[in-house]
């Protein structure tokens, strides 16, 4: 059953968040002491805005397993809770680790929306902008387009459409499959629908920054739910946990 119980997390984050939620936590219940349902529970809880929850299961995730791979979730756990400050200690200390530049881009990401919060947004701009010319055309492109995108949106937010227009197209480049939904935010900023050829080479950057290269019964289990780490990973835990039942 933790297995089938996964699973259906695992399908439902996207579309269901608060289904997949009560799914996880069922996984919870019989697994506690197994990293994967702690995470499942964590990440479904995230999606489902549950905040103080899902903080619960990234602490106890952290404890079991020693990684500092969710702090950056965790620090956006305590900023969606209303505690700015307390995010961005979670982001120095994740920062401090050098972690590699994926997990950095989401450190600083939540450091700005930190710092928005608090009031800052120019320095939430500077610190994206900062970031955008650091990181260049390194790490992986999902990264850069979520990069790229959040800071588009702070620009748009502080009244700056036009350099917005160019950070979202940016990101659409990077982000052919729109997972972002950066082209869908350009559309509706320049009231066209946009066409992108997903084979089309990568154009340049705004003139700001250098160039980058191309690049279901259980109903009767499950607990009511209370009220974007990875579904990859809890599909593959879901198969191994299949061989230990």
């Amino acid at each position: 059953m933790v297995a089938a119980h996964l699973a259906a997390a695992a399908q439902l984050i996207d579309t269901d968040p608060e289904l997949a939620y009560a799914h996880a936590e069922a996984a919870r219940r019989r697994a506690a002491r197994l990293p994967v349902a702690r995470e499942a529970a964590g990440t479904t809880a995230y999606a489902a805005g549950e905040y103080a929850a899902a903080l619960n299961e990234f602490r106890a995730l952290r404890r079991m397993t020693g990684t500092e791979d969710f702090v950056a979730v965790m620090a956006d756990c305590e900023r969606g809770l209303g505690r700015p400050q307390a995010a961005l200690k979670l982001v120095k200390e994740g920062l401090a680790s050098q972690p590699p530049i994926a997990v950095r881009v989401e450190l600083k990401l939540v450091e700005a929306g930190a710092r928005d919060a608090l009031g800052q947004r120019d320095e939430a701009v500077r610190l994206l902008r900062s970031e955008i010319e650091l990181v260049g055309a390194r790490g992986p492109r999902n990264a850069r387009a979520r990069l790229r995108y959040f800071f588009a949106q702070l620009l748009a937010e502080a009244g700056n459409t036009d350099e917005a227009e160019k950070w979202f197209a940016s990101a659409v480049r990077l982000d052919p499959e729109d997972e972002t939904g950066a082209a869908e935010t350009l559309s509706e900023l320049q009231g066209l629908r946009i066409e992108f050829d997903e084979a089309e080479e990568l154009d340049p950057e705004p003139e700001s920054l250098a160039p980058e290269p191309s690049d279901e019964s259980m109903e009767e289990d499950l607990e009511a739910p209370a009220h974007r780490p990875s579904d990859e990973t809890m599909d593959e835990a879901s198969g191994s946990q299949g061989n230990n039942e």
